[in-house]
């Protein structure tokens, strides 16, 4: 019998982050480069969104603007009622600090550290954080706390990082390529996971990615090319992860 696709808790609601004709430029000497030209996007409250793009299509310099990692250089950028493209350097320190969780590529463990001390560095700063173990406990690894990063897999480095970013109970998770250091399965084990956080703490989560495939577990996709959206999609149902062709 085939599993039937995972029910959104999704409806497009009230929205969380709104980007307006974000535009990012650039210079280098003789040469000028429009990373981004005119993105118009917006984060509803529990959405699943999933931002597709090849290297080289503004999809991370998108994700490190939305993230407060980096500034737009026109544009409009608001959270709530906070207007970040014209927010101060500690202004943006406080919104990533309070409100946006991040998931990379690589997996920036610190070595001598368990997972429960890796996930306390940031509970230790949030306001109103889950406990390291209950965090943990939601990705899976109640089992593997106490382990430090070289005794885990590299799945489970992952999702150790997964727990990270959600036990400060962050509105936004911003998840970058979470899934390309990994092999199929262990990739689709990760995702499960993103997916599984969003819909039980209903986190308003955005995955950038190349693999088009992985695009089926949204809510939302959103195609990007030569800095720009090119296509928006949104999806009734969310294909189960297991189901996807790698």
């Amino acid at each position: 019998m085939t599993a039937p696709a995972p029910q959104s808790s999704f409806a497009a609601g009230r929205i969380v982050l709104s980007a307006q004709q974000l535009c990012k430029r650039y210079v280098m000497g003789d040469v000028t480069v429009d990373a981004l030209k005119d993105v118009d996007l917006d984060l509803h409250e529990g959405e699943l969104l999933v931002l597709l793009g090849a290297s080289g299509s503004g999809k991370s310099t998108l994700l490190n603007i939305l993230g407060g990692l980096d500034v737009a250089s026109s544009g409009c950028l608001q959270f709530g009622s906070q207007r970040l493209s014209t927010a101060t350097a500690h202004e943006l320190t406080q919104y990533r600090r309070e409100h946006v969780g991040f998931v990379f590529q690589f997996y920036n463990l610190i070595s001598s550290l368990t997972a429960r001390e890796n996930v306390a560095l940031v509970t230790d700063i949030a306001t109103s954080p889950m406990r390291p173990d209950e965090a943990l406990a939601l990705v899976g690894l109640e089992n593997r706390m106490d382990h430090f990063p070289a005794q885990l897999s590299g799945g489970e480095q992952q999702r150790v990082a997964i727990a990270r970013a959600i036990a400060k109970r962050p509105h936004i998770l911003l998840c970058d390529e979470p899934t390309g250091a990994l092999d199929a399965n262990t990739g689709r084990l990760v995702l499960g996971v993103l997916e599984q956080v969003n819909r039980e703490t209903g986190t308003t989560t955005a995955i950038i990615t190349h693999n088009a495939a992985i695009g089926a577990i949204g809510d939302t996709v959103v195609r990007m090319s030569s800095g720009q959206i090119v296509d928006r999609v949104r999806h009734a149902q969310r294909m189960a992860v297991e189901h996807i062709e790698w």
